[in-house]
């Protein structure tokens, strides 16, 4: 089973977060794919993970590139799993795929937006009946991720 983790979005946006939580995927040598919930959004965060530190960039890929395999990072509309990912991150509301085969998967939603905190509750309540072990973390008044109850 799967450890599936609800990242809840409240002060900052999903730009300032998914890098620094790639980066931890990338430290551990785990390959990630981030399932996106439009095309749109998937091109500005294809830009963005080039760009979103003068210093460092984000190795990744999409469809367009080519390569998928070798991707350490895959970006996606889909449900495909393209680099054989142990992560799976969900974002934009993204329709999850099957979960199992993968290590940890992380719904990453607007605690701002109704509509993405029911749906973020709905995936919470599937994955625990399904068996995984599900956690939820919230950004602290410090600005680091705290798990909480």
């Amino acid at each position: 089973m799967a450890e599936v983790w609800f990242y809840h979005l409240e002060r900052r946006p999903l730009e300032a977060v998914l890098p620094s939580l790639l980066e931890k995927c990338l430290a551990r040598g785990w390959k990630a794919v981030v399932q996106v919930g439009s095309a749109e959004r998937l091109e500005v965060l294809d830009g963005h993970l080039w760009t979103y530190r003068k210093d460092s960039f984000l190795p990744h890929g999409t469809v367009a590139d080519g390569d998928a395999h070798r991707q350490p990072v895959y970006l996606t509309t889909g449900p495909e799993n393209p680099n054989e990912a142990t992560v799976r991150f969900l974002v934009d509301r993204a329709d999850p795929p099957d979960l199992a085969g993968y290590l940890r998967v992380v719904f990453v939603f607007d605690g701002r937006d109704a509509e993405a905190l029911a749906e973020a509750r709905e995936h919470w309540k599937r994955a625990k009946a399904a068996g995984h072990e599900v956690s939820y973390w919230q950004l602290s008044d410090t600005g680091r991720w705290e798990r909480k109850v």
